[in-house]
Parts: C-alpha cells; sequence; structure tokens
C-alpha cells in the first residue's frame, strides 16, 4: 500500500478520534475508551505535538500514533527522560498490512535524531518484539512497583544508555483517565453495540502476567 506518513492537523482530531474509537472498540472490554485518552491527551503537557502522526491511504486516514513523556528513575536516583507511544492505531479492515508498522518506524527515526534515550510502552509482545522491543526486565526496568510485567516494553534508542542500574519506569499522569469521563465522551460518538470477545480474556490474563 502506499501510505503517506504526516503531521495530524488540528481540523482532523474528532476524525482521528473516530478513527481510535473505530479500531479500539470491544478489544480489551466492552467498549473502549481510547478515543477519550486521545481527546485529552492534546492538551496535556506530557504530550510531544511534533510525534502525533496520521497513516493516510487514498486521501483517507487510516491510522495515527501519539507520544507523550516519560521517564526512568534508578536506585540511587538517577532519572532518564524516555517517551512512550500510545494510544498507536490502525482502523481494522487495514490492520496486519504493515500500517502500524510504518507509523512505529516513522516516528522511532525522529526520536533518534531527537536524541531520545528510549520508546518505553506497555503492549503486547508479540505485536512489538519484532520492532526490537524487549521486556523491561531485560534493561532491569521494572514498574513503580518493582515488578516486570510482561506488557511493559523497551526499545533501546542509545545503545547501553540503561547499563549499571535498576530502574524504574513512570509513564504521563495523562493516561489515568476518569472512566466516568470516559463513558460520557463516548456518548457523543454514534452508538456502537458492546460486546464480549476472546481478546478481552486474553488481555485480562496479560495484564496480570509478570517475569519473576
Amino acid at each position: 500500500m502506499n501510505i503517506i506518513i504526516r503531521k495530524e492537523k488540528e481540523t482532523e482530531y474528532r476524525l482521528v478520534e473516530e478513527i481510535t474509537r473505530d479500531a479500539f472498540y470491544n478489544l480489551y472490554f466492552p467498549g473502549c475508551d481510547e478515543h477519550y485518552t486521545t481527546h485529552i491527551l492534546r492538551n496535556h503537557p506530557d504530550f510531544i505535538k511534533e510525534l502525533s502522526f496520521v497513516a493516510e491511504l487514498d486521501n483517507k486516514i487510516i491510522g495515527n500514533i501519539m507520544y507523550t513523556k516519560s521517564y526512568v528513575i534508578s536506585e540511587d536516583q538517577q532519572k532518564i527522560e524516555t517517551i512512550t507511544f500510545g494510544p498507536l492505531c490502525v482502523l481494522p479492515q487495514y490492520q496486519r498490512k504493515g500500517v502500524g508498522t510504518a507509523l512505529i518506524n516513522y516516528t522511532k527515526e525522529i526520536a533518534v535524531k531527537n536524541k531520545s534515550k528510549a520508546i518505553i510502552i506497555y503492549g503486547n509482545p508479540k505485536n512489538y518484539c519484532k520492532h526490537g522491543f524487549k521486556n523491561g526486565k531485560d534493561y532491569n526496568i521494572s514498574n513503580p512497583q518493582g515488578r516486570y510485567p510482561l506488557g511493559l516494553l523497551v526499545l533501546e534508542l542509545e545503545k547501553g544508555v540503561f547499563e549499571g542500574r535498576t530502574w524504574k519506569y513512570y509513564y504521563s499522569s495523562a493516561y489515568e483517565i476518569d472512566a466516568k469521563e470516559a463513558e460520557k465522551y463516548d456518548a457523543l460518538f454514534p452508538p456502537k453495540k458492546k460486546e464480549w470477545k476472546p481478546s478481552q480474556e486474553e488481555f485480562s490474563i496479560a495484564i496480570r502476567a509478570y517475569l519473576d
């Protein structure tokens, strides 16, 4: 596919939220809240506007990626600024066709040029290990509680930056959304049926899985 990756425009905010909603609806639980996250993210101080991109095919937006600031702190209080993407979405009919890969690779190159140290996310390893992500444990990076979640994934952009210390990862408060406010915002969109899907059980298992 002849995909064009370009900056998101303010006039496209609502459309991008609709695409995000379509991509995530019923994926992790009945309904979704990622479109609300997208909505509030843009006005958060941790939002990195220069890394907000859309994927376009035949003059139609089919996916997008957004980033926020994040960081890790070592046991001796050394701090390294990192970046985190999410939501990353692709319309269902265009998934598994390289669109998400194109968005990651394009923005990763910008992050490298900007001298970002690493990209750290929570995600499904089967979707991101092919892009070079490893589990946080491989870099001695845990969650704030000192555990190593299955889905805590790190893409090192500066080789060896985490060597010699143990770290804890902290993502932006922008992702700590109010479920009731998300539900209210969802009501402003066309009705969609909330359903159970096997992916919801897979997600429930994954978020409770840790590496020893």
